[in-house]
This record gives structure tokens, sequence and C-alpha cells, in this order.
């Protein structure tokens, strides 16, 4: 008895398994979630007609997700060169220099992502006048900003956190060998922070990038919005729901290989 146990307990394990491994390939996971779509597109009357201005729809879709891509790349370049900043300072000796990045990260962190979209929007000019040229301030731009602060103050903490996380005793061990702190920084410690920092750092990106989606409240012509004015303009209650799940199709197929990717980079660090 305790034999057959032993083998039903192994045939389940392998059964679970096979199932975990089923459900981290990507591509079961991306026909799992069209035959989801399928299934509710059926449940909601989806009509052929529908399915036809969907298609007619779908460059400015795209467009639409290029312009969030677009915002979520600049959002996390500005974050992530600010953020860069602030973490090193973060690190000062001076008390002074550390309790001003401190608030910096704790106002930004914890301000609502929402709210910073509407004050950089709509606090910032519309124009900028500069040597007697006024150039126009476009909101997307507003946008990227309003992304980009919450994201610096991520940035600093991760890297804040990735530089503590290397042992003193390297540093110790550097010194003894006569490097110099910038050389300890470039050659050994920054190597390290960077291979631990990215996994974070990839998923704050896939984060911001959802966030990008707030910009049609404020007038951006992005996916969102794009998908509201289709709607508007077919005015067919099917073709709503159609649209409104290929928007969520639309983000999921652009963030959840990001989202691998991030997890594979994990389980890699954990074993380095």
């Amino acid at each position: 008895m305790a034999n057959d146990l032993a083998l039903n307990v192994a045939a389940a394990r392998r059964a679970g398994g096979g199932l975990n491994a089923l459900l981290r390939d990507p591509w079961f996971v991306l026909l799992l979630a069209l035959a989801a779509l399928g299934a509710l597109w059926a449940l909601t009357g989806t009509t052929p007609a529908a399915v036809q201005y969907l298609w007619q729809w779908s460059p400015a879709l795209l467009r639409g997700l290029g312009m969030n891509v677009q915002i979520s790349v600049l959002a996390m370049a500005l974050g992530t060169l600010l953020g860069l900043v602030v973490g090193a300072l973060s690190l000062s000796p001076s008390a002074l220099l550390r309790r001003l990045t401190r608030t910096y990260v704790l106002a930004f962190r914890n301000a609502p992502i929402l709210v910073l979209v509407y004050f950089t929007t709509y606090v910032f000019p519309f124009e900028l006048n500069l040597g007697g040229w006024n150039l126009p301030f476009p909101d997307w731009i507003k946008v990227v900003i309003g992304l980009g602060l919450p994201a610096s103050a991520n940035v600093a903490e991760i890297f804040r956190g990735a530089i503590q996380s290397i042992p003193e005793a390297q540093w110790e061990a550097a010194q003894s060998l006569a490097f110099r702190r910038t050389q300890v920084l470039r050659m050994i410690v920054l190597p390290q922070c960077v291979r631990r920092m990215l996994p974070s750092w990839m998923n704050l990106y896939a984060s911001i990038t959802m966030s990008t989606s707030l910009a049609s409240l404020v007038g951006v012509h992005d996916l969102v919005d794009t998908a509201t004015v289709a709607s508007n303009t077919v005015a067919r209650s099917d073709f709503t729901v159609l649209i409104y799940f290929t928007l969520l199709a639309l983000f999921f197929a652009y963030c959840y290989p990001i989202s691998r990717w991030t997890r594979y980079l994990e389980r890699r660090h954990a074993h380095l």
C-alpha cells in the first residue's frame, strides 16, 4: 500500500508539473487568452459586421498603441535618469542631501499617478516662450513628465537598494588592492547593480506602460481615446464590447512578454 501511495503521489506531481509547464508557456497562455476572448465574443453576440468595423479601425488602434509605447519609453527614460541621480544623492555623506532625496522619494512614490498627470497637464503652460519664440508644449509631453516623476522615485529606491546590497567586504577588498572609489563603483559595484536592478526596472516599466492609459483623460489621442472615438462613431453595442476586449488584448500582448522576461531575469539572478 505504501508503494501504491508513493506512485500516486509521484504521478500527481508529474501531472502538476506538466500543468505548471503549460502555464509557463507563453504560446499556451496566448492561445488560452484568445480562446477565452472568442468565447466572450460569442456570448456577447458579436456579429461579423462588428468584426469588419474592428478591421477598419485597426490601423488607428495600432497608431494609438504606438503613442502609449512612445509615452512609456520616454517616461521611463526620464525616470531612470532622474532616479539614478536621486539614488546616488541618497547615499551622500551629507545629511541634508539624504533628507532632501528621501523627501523627494516619499512625495512621488506616494502621490497618485492620476493626480500627477492632471497636475503636469494643467499647471504647466500650453506654450513656452523662448527668446521671443512661442513653442507649443504638447499634452503628451506633460504626461511623460507626470509619469516620469513617480518612475524616478521608484528607480531611486531600486538603485539605492542595489548599491546597499553589495557586501561591504567587496569594497574593502577592492580598496586593499589600491582601487580608487570611482574605480570600485565603475568596475565592481555598478555591473552587479545593473543585474540586480534590471528585473525590478522592467517590472516598473510594465506598470508605467499600463498607466499610460490615463493619458486619454487629458486629451492625448492614445489607444484608449481611439477606442472611445471608434465606439462612439460606430455606435453598436457589440462593436463596443469587441473593441474594448481588443484594447485589453493589445495591452496584454505588449506587457506580457515584458513580464515573462522579468521573471526569467529574476530566476537567473537567483542562481548568480
